[in-house]
């Protein structure tokens, strides 16, 4: 963390938000002045390829607080925001998107339990998903109540990616070393003492979405597989009850062979080699997942890479205009 640490750092990942980038900014700015504390609000550019850029740093000339981290490619929404809380100086942590899904008004509500309460993590909780469709509701109580069940992670049911953390909770995830972090579920991993703010969870104000189904499902396989060996123990029953089955039709086989009751076919032959064989498939791409995770870990390859943050544009710190001259992998 730099020497020149603010009370709170807003960390937004960004990526192709030009639409909404404005309604934002004349949501989040006069909330800010309200709070009564230094802070800096850390715009995570995930590699945008439209004209969020510009307007990052137009906004960096008119508001003093803006500080702009940019990638140099596209990384991914957890990749920015783990670059954000890499670069944060807070004492004070939020994690907010920039669609205002999740209001930047109970920022303010999550400071002040934090602090009157002496937690380290306030989690913001969807209470009201009205908003959502109901596939989307579904499927998010439904991973959020797997992982529960399938692992010792303590994960709040409609919380996602909007919480307030403390500087020892940044640090604790920023010394991880793992790679694929699914922050809405190593943050509870670590146990911190911890509250919840509840909220209702508006329709996104402008453009599409960045989160479609495909990623959903990576991002549920990578939660699962980062925090649960419940799928290998899977496969091993699955392994095993196969096993017996197939002792089973063989005692079966043997016994009418000897009673001369079989006759000439090859339907028993096929369905028996199919389950098996889906059996086999199945567990070997349960395994394929676990070492797919363990070849990327080996492999320690960088994340994300900084292409450059405003906060460094100038020697002395001080701001800037053009891109810094050192490029960060992490």
């Amino acid at each position: 963390m730099p020497d020149a640490a603010v009370d709170l750092s807003v960390v937004i990942p960004i990526y192709n938000e030009e639409a909404v980038l404005p309604l934002l900014v004349e949501r989040l700015r006069p909330v800010a002045e309200s709070w009564g504390v230094t802070h800096e609000v850390l715009c995570v550019d995930d590699g945008s390829t439209d004209a969020t850029p510009v307007l990052l740093q137009r906004l960096r000339r008119e508001w003093p607080q803006v500080r702009v981290v940019r990638l140099r490619a596209n990384a991914g929404h957890q990749a920015a925001i783990s670059a954000g809380l890499a670069r944060a100086r807070g004492r004070w942590v939020v994690t907010i998107d920039a669609d205002l899904q999740d209001p930047p008004e109970v920022i303010g509500e999550m400071l002040a339990v934090a602090r009157s309460q002496d937690v380290d993590v306030v989690y913001g909780v969807r209470h009201d998903r009205s908003s959502d469709t109901r596939f989307k509701r579904w499927t998010a109580r439904a991973f959020y109540r797997s992982i529960r069940a399938l692992s010792d992670v303590d994960a709040h049911v409609d919380a996602g990616d909007f919480r307030l953390m403390s500087r020892a909770t940044v640090d604790a995830v920023n010394a991880l070393p793992e790679h694929d972090r699914v922050l809405r579920l190593v943050v509870p991993a670590l146990g911190f003492p911890s509250a919840s703010v509840g909220y209702a969870r508006a329709p996104r104000a402008a453009g599409a979405s960045k989160y479609p189904l495909g990623k959903m499902i990576r991002l549920s396989v990578d939660g699962v597989t980062g925090f649960s060996i419940a799928p290998l123990r899977f496969a091993t029953w699955l392994g095993l009850l196969g096993g017996l089955a197939a002792i089973g039709v063989l005692v079966f086989a043997v016994v009418e062979m000897l009673l001369g009751n079989t006759l000439p076919g090859w339907t028993s032959t096929v369905v028996i080699v199919a389950g098996v064989g889906a059996v086999q498939l199945l567990a070997l791409g349960i395994l394929g997942e676990y070492v797919g995770r363990t070849y990327a870990a080996l492999q320690a390859r960088p994340t994300y890479f900084v292409a450059h943050d405003s906060l460094e544009t100038e020697p002395d710190g001080s701001r800037g205009s053009g891109p810094g001259p050192r490029q960060t992998l992490t």
